[in-house]
């Protein structure tokens, strides 16, 4: 699971040539670490519905204990065993077939950590809960479906990958306006336009490559996930902003943390779960992808 990056950053980009006293051995540890977090993330939905929901258990769970980092200042604390218990037990019974019971038990924790922590920013503590739990639900939702649900999920990497690069790439090499640069001065207008375009035809290659799929279709909606994945982006940069960090942790070489890199895929699963939810919900992953 990747996510997006700052479009035309210049202080700590995640791609491209290396900037100016940026040593080649930390470009090598980026793209190592973008290229080993990709094939895990593939080889585990390959390998099954279990062992995909294992490691959005995983990651879920880091990222639940990064935004405690960034919302409470707090590594370690009875809000982060409650969050981490909601994004996991509900990966846990998507996995197992059980998505309603998961999407309830997140429903419940989130309002009582906002409760717990009442006047004390205790509404960002809960909406971690839906944050990072609804994503995974999303995804292992879509992977347990038996007809498209590996395509559903490779669909919306797809999506957010090529949104992902060439809004880096739109904005490294047009540059101009600054998209909003009171929450991340790196992104550009050029940016946004490059990754929404990326989106699109990402969606319309996606669907041709596949078979079976009028490419047309699935044109809006790579362009809506492609804007869920860079406005997903520009939360987390409000959120580290406001946290006064640089990165939600330092546990990927060279790219910061979990939080970091999956950002933009985190909304971009919500957004197609919301689609696939009032389409069909016994049919996750052809109501995303058969229109």
């Amino acid at each position: 699971m990747t996510g997006a990056s700052e479009q035309g950053q210049t202080t700590a980009p995640q791609a491209g040539p290396p900037e100016a006293g940026e040593a080649p051995f930390d470009i090598g540890r980026r793209v190592a670490s973008a290229v080993l977090l990709a094939a895990l993330s593939l080889w585990s939905l390959w390998a099954g519905v279990q062992t995909f929901a294992l490691l959005l258990a995983v990651l879920a769970t880091i990222v639940a204990w990064e935004w405690g980092r960034l919302v409470r200042g707090s590594e370690r604390d009875i809000y982060l065993l409650a969050h981490g218990f909601a994004v996991v037990g509900a990966t846990g019974l998507g996995a197992f077939g059980l998505g309603a019971l998961g999407l309830i038990l997140l429903l419940v924790v989130a309002p009582v950590l906002v409760v717990l922590r009442l006047g004390k920013g205790g509404w960002l503590t809960g909406l971690g809960v839906l944050y990072v739990g609804l994503p995974a639900l999303a995804l292992v939702w879509f992977r347990a479906d038996p007809l498209l649900g590996v395509l559903a999920v490779l669909f919306v990497f797809v999506v957010v990958w090529s949104s992902d690069t060439f809004a880096f790439l739109a904005g490294r090499l047009i540059g101009g306006p600054k998209l909003w640069p009171a929450v991340s001065p790196g992104k550009t207008w050029a940016g946004a336009v490059g990754g929404a375009v990326a989106g699109m035809i990402a969606g319309a290659l996606f669907a041709w490559g596949a078979g079976g799929i009028d490419p047309i279709t699935l044109v809006p909606v790579g362009l809506v996930l492609s804007l869920a994945a860079q406005l997903g982006d520009l939360g987390e940069s409000a959120l580290k902003r406001r946290a006064g960090r640089k990165d939600a942790s330092n546990l990927v070489p060279g790219h910061g943390g979990i939080f970091d890199r999956v950002d933009g895929l985190m909304l971009a699963a919500i957004v197609a779960g919301l689609i696939s939810l009032v389409r069909d919900f016994s049919h996750p992953a052809s109501a995303l992808l058969a229109w």
